[in-house]
Formats: C-alpha cells, sequence, structure tokens
C-alpha cells in the first residue's frame, strides 16, 4: 500500500487570521513578462522559436492586507511555474514586502503560447543547442531569473497600491465552452481527443464544470469594479502558433475592459481543467480564442451584476503538503527514454511514445526519492468565500469534489499553483489510461490525498 504523508499547517506564521471588525485594504498591479523576440517556445512536444507577439504576457497580483495580516495571489500567462521559481519568489516577495511565503499563492494560467524556461525539453534542446553551435541563439536572456524578479516586483507595487475597498464574490454558470476531452470508443479504450465526429465513441468518459468563480474588487461604497478574478475550467490551448499569446484571457480582459474601462484589471484562474479542453467533438467544432474570451466575457459581465459585496471579510490563511508518491521507472526504461530523447518531435517517434521518453527521464531526474511534495493552500476572505490552490494540470472531478464538501457559500479552485507535477488525474483515470496518464508523475491516488488535505483546511478555516 502506497503511503500519503500529510502535513498540514494552520497556526502562527503558517497562517494568517483577522478580525472581520478590520476594515480589507485591496492592492492590484501587473507587470509585463513577455520573453524577447527569437525564444524558445512552451506547449507541444517539439521546439518552436517565437516570431512575434499576437498580444502580451503580464504577471498579474492581488494583495489583500486586513490589519496586520497580508496575502497574495499571483496570476502568469505562462504554461506552468515550476517549484525552482516559486520558491525563489515567495523567499524574496517574504523579505521584502512582509507576506509569508505560505500566505503568497503563484499560479499559472497553462498558455500554450508562451517561453519554455524549464524542464526536460528545454534542458535537453539548451543543451543541444550549445554542443551543436556553441550558445543558445533561443535563450538570448536569463528568463527564469528576469521572471523571479518580476514577481517579486508585481507583488511589490500590489501591495503598494493597497487601499481601502471591499470584495464581492460568486458562481456564474457557463456550459458552452468547454468539453471534457477524454471518451470511451467501441473497442474498450479511453482516449483523449479523438477525432471531430469520430464514429467509434462510444460516451465521454467525465464531466465539465460549469461553474465561472468571480472575485470582484469595488470601491469602499461598493461601487463598480475596479478588477476582477475568473476563475474557469478550461485548458489554455486554443491558439498555437509561433507567436506570443495569453490566449482566451486576454480576450476576456478585452471585453472587460470595453465595459469598465482601459485600467480594469483582469485576473484569470485557471479551474481545475486537466481533462477539459475547446474540441466539441460531437458536433465537429473547434472554438476559438476570441470567441470563447468574448462569450466567457459576457457570462462574467452577466454575473458580476449580481454579486453582493462581502460584508464580513475575514482573511485567513491555511496550507498543507501532502507527500505524494511518484509513479516508478526502472534503469531500462531510462536508458530507453534517454537514448530517444532527440526523436521527440520527430514524426518517426510515436506521439505518446515522445510524452512517455519526456516522462520517464523527468521522473528519473527530478523525482529520484520517489514522492513529490504537493502544496494545498486555502484562503479564507469572508465566512461564505474561500479560494483554494493547487500544484498541476489537476482532472475536473478532483476540483468538484472539493467544492462539493466546502462548507463555504462560494468556493474557488484555481489549479497550477507553485509547482507543476503534470498531470493529477483521478484514480478511475489512472485506470483507463491515455494521454494524462501518460504525462503524469504521481501515483494514483496522489489527486484524492490533494482533494482531502483542501476539504480540511475548509473545514478548519469554516469554524
Amino acid at each position: 500500500m502506497r503511503s500519503f504523508v500529510l502535513s498540514l499547517m494552520l497556526c502562527g506564521s503558517c497562517a494568517l487570521a483577522a478580525s472581520a471588525a478590520e476594515e480589507m485594504a485591496i492592492g492590484v498591479a501587473r507587470v509585463d513578462i513577455t520573453p524577447p523576440l527569437g525564444y524558445r517556445m512552451a506547449g507541444y512536444f517539439h521546439e518552436r522559436a517565437n516570431t512575434g507577439t499576437k498580444d502580451p504576457l503580464f504577471a498579474k497580483a492581488l494583495v489583500l492586507r486586513q490589519g496586520d495580516h497580508q496575502a497574495a495571489l499571483v496570476f502568469c500567462d505562462l504554461i506552468a511555474i515550476p517549484h525552482s521559481i516559486s520558491e525563489r519568489a515567495r523567499t524574496q516577495i517574504a523579505e521584502r514586502c512582509g507576506i509569508p511565503t505560505t500566505s503568497v499563492a503563484i499560479c499559472a494560467t497553462h498558455s500554450h503560447t508562451g517561453p519554455l524556461f524549464f524542464g526536460v525539453l528545454r534542458r535537453h534542446f539548451h543543451e543541444k543547442a550549445i554542443a551543436q553551435q556553441g550558445r543558445d541563439s533561443l535563450e538570448a536572456i536569463d528568463y527564469p531569473a528576469k521572471l523571479v524578479d518580476a514577481l517579486v516586483q508585481v507583488v511589490t507595487q500590489a501591495q503598494s497600491a493597497l487601499a481601502p475597498g471591499r470584495l464581492a464574490a460568486g458562481i456564474a454558470h457557463e456550459e458552452r465552452l468547454s468539453f471534457n476531452r477524454r471518451f470511451h470508443l467501441k473497442d474498450g479504450r479511453v482516449v483523449f481527443n479523438p477525432g471531430l465526429g469520430n464514429p467509434d465513441i462510444v460516451r465521454v468518459a467525465g464531466p465539465i464544470d460549469p461553474d465561472v468563480g468571480l472575485l470582484a474588487v469595488l470601491g469602499p461604497q461598493g461601487t463598480r469594479p475596479s478588477a476582477a478574478l475568473t476563475v474557469f475550467a478550461l485548458h489554455l490551448d486554443t491558439v498555437s502558433g509561433t507567436e506570443y499569446s495569453a490566449d482566451y484571457p486576454h480576450h476576456l480582459e478585452t471585453a472587460l475592459r470595453n465595459e469598465f474601462g482601459p485600467n480594469f484589471q483582469s485576473l484569470f484562474g485557471t479551474g481545475t481543467c486537466g481533462d477539459i479542453n475547446h474540441i466539441d467533438v460531437k458536433n465537429r467544432a473547434i472554438r476559438k480564442a476570441n470567441e470563447i474570451g468574448n462569450e466567457l466575457a459576457r457570462t462574467v459581465l452577466a454575473g458580476l451584476a449580481k454579486l453582493e459585496p462581502i460584508a464580513s471579510p475575514s482573511l485567513e490563511v491555511a496550507r498543507a503538503v501532502v507527500e505524494v508518491p511518484t509513479q516508478k521507472v526502472d534503469a531500462d526504461e531510462v536508458a530507453q527514454a534517454r537514448s530517444r530523447l532527440d526523436l521527440v518531435g520527430d514524426p518517426k517517434l510515436p506521439f505518446l511514445d515522445a510524452v512517455r521518453t519526456v516522462t520517464v527521464v523527468d521522473l528519473h531526474d527530478n523525482y529520484s526519492k520517489g514522492s513529490v511534495p504537493l502544496e494545498v493552500q486555502a484562503f479564507r476572505l469572508s465566512p461564505d468565500v474561500a479560494i483554494v490552490t493547487l500544484p498541476g494540470e489537476v482532472f475536473v472531478e478532483l476540483g468538484q469534489a472539493i467544492k462539493k464538501a466546502s462548507p463555504f457559500k462560494t468556493t474557488l479552485v484555481i489549479e497550477l499553483a507553485n509547482d507543476i507535477p503534470s498531470y493529477v488525474p483521478t484514480r478511475k483515470a489512472f485506470g483507463e489510461g491515455s494521454y494524462e496518464i501518460v504525462n503524469s508523475r504521481v501515483a494514483p491516488g496522489g489527486g484524492e490525498s490533494m482533494v482531502e488535505a483542501a476539504i480540511g483546511l475548509l473545514k478548519q478555516l469554516a469554524r
């Protein structure tokens, strides 16, 4: 039996508690994190060099203060945030801003049109370029160092912008834009993205999450919002190409700014969407970034109009660390994977074989102790509102399980926070197989342990 070790922290320096009688101060800021032209791009299992900018990439921060206590949520237009980046940034934020590391969440939106700045493939491409050319022309700058500086800067700016304000939170409903991408086929397999109108499809393998979580920043008198956080469970892989883009959240922000003015700040948190994307297999349609952003904006605007300001803010932050076993690989698998790395991206190597190649090398090189710490954070904003952050690309049912069991009226669940152990599927999905399972680092049951930890934090915060 695999063991899961849980470290729960809800006291002292690891938790922030504030009296509901104290006024809330709110600050929002953003910093451009677009790499230079020509940087290597993330998102797929082949090398891509950037050729331009469709729309810029940003890191956006929301800082909350009540009394002497503070918390920060940061959202970046990036494929992911590795622990090596989040740890450095959170440490420096704590030193400069006085916000405990455990009360800072740094999240990625999962845009597939941003820079490739970490991971097995980045290292392989980088070392190959140096071996062949003597330098890596696709890394003109030290992007990780620049990113850490930007993350510290954006939180510092948001903290400097702190002013009395009110929050409003709630849930809107949107079921036209997202689709579960895993399907049962007639031959008994479960596959992801089986093709538009595939006649061998029997049924979809899982649900979607139609919730659109909303958190609006209002003036002290409850005026029109100056900023809003939208949380929606839909993969950011609707653009592709070789130009930088924040994907459909860019179009969401554009539409919201058309309504609220050019200074409105739209923050986006990706809901648990490890198995959710924009491809409507049944109706043979692929939704585009601009239509998703614009339709989502209409849903958000309708939802914002119905939100009631939080009457009794009460800031408290808790976190748990679940030590989860990783998948096992043997020496023969590792040797074969290393011999295949040069073939990743070559049509001669089947796609799932390429995915497995990268997974095996990553498991051997970066998860050698056989487990990975998954950090779960819970931010209580009031007796009725909470936010949960999770690492990795989490399957939709895991996020739904947290919300269903939450004692809070409104619970927003955001993935890709502070680390990227790749996909975090359900136990059921592990038994079904396909791409997300091949591309996972955690062992079966890891996701459910993370859910259990999140529910435990929420229940403690609700006391």
